[in-house]
């Protein structure tokens, strides 16, 4: 407010003319100059300026969308205990694991039974393997008198087969008639005869 009166008595006083203005109020004498009104004058400029600033804009206020609630099961509370006992915390259930069943009782028939059981098994189990080495045993033995056949030297062949083979041919045809291989019987007997001799003459 002092800066706005020493205008308005510059402006009333700026009449009276240019350099030094004086002015006579009762006994004091007041002097203004002119730069001193143009400072006054910015100086007032200045005040207003600051005295209207421009008010700062307003953010729209949003409207705050509160979330959508869902219905919710209704919680169940727990009773409260009564008043004067403490609370006690809740049972806990180990699982419970059965018992090993018993084991069965021995009875001495039984205990008796398998005993005899296994020395039956062991008995037949060495059976088996005496009958394994004797059929080897044996199988063996067969091939070596078999490789000594044939080793052996040529022998002599059985005397008076065809006479022997001609008696019986005759009385498989002549069976009811038997007295028709008369003939053939007698060439059997003389050719039998015969090679006794020699074998006895070889002999001596």
């Amino acid at each position: 407010m002092a800066h706005s009166r020493k205008v308005d008595v510059a402006i009333d006083t700026l009449a009276i003319g240019a350099g030094h203005i004086s002015a006579a109020m009762g006994d004091y004498t007041i002097q203004i100059s002119t730069k001193l009104i143009d400072q006054l004058a910015r100086d007032d400029e200045k005040v207003k300026r600051k005295a209207r600033k421009p008010k700062p804009k307003k953010k729209p206020v949003q409207p705050h969308e509160e979330p959508l609630e869902f219905p919710s099961e209704p919680k169940t509370t727990s009773p409260a205990p009564a008043p004067g006992w403490p609370l006690q915390p809740p049972p806990m259930f180990l699982p419970v694991t059965p018992a090993p069943p018993p084991p069965p009782a021995t009875m001495p028939e039984v205990e008796a039974i398998r005993s005899i059981l296994k020395e039956s098994e062991a008995v037949l189990e060495k059976l088996e393997k005496q009958e394994a080495g004797a059929r080897q045993e044996l199988s063996k033995r067969a091939k070596e008198l078999h490789d000594k056949e044939f080793k052996l030297p040529y022998q002599n062949p059985m005397p008076c087969t065809l006479e022997r083979a001609g008696c019986l041919e005759c009385y498989k045809t002549n069976a009811k008639d038997p007295l028709k291989c008369a003939e053939a019987v007698k060439r059997f007997e003389a050719c039998a005869r015969m090679a006794v001799k020699n074998a006895t003459a070889k002999a001596d």
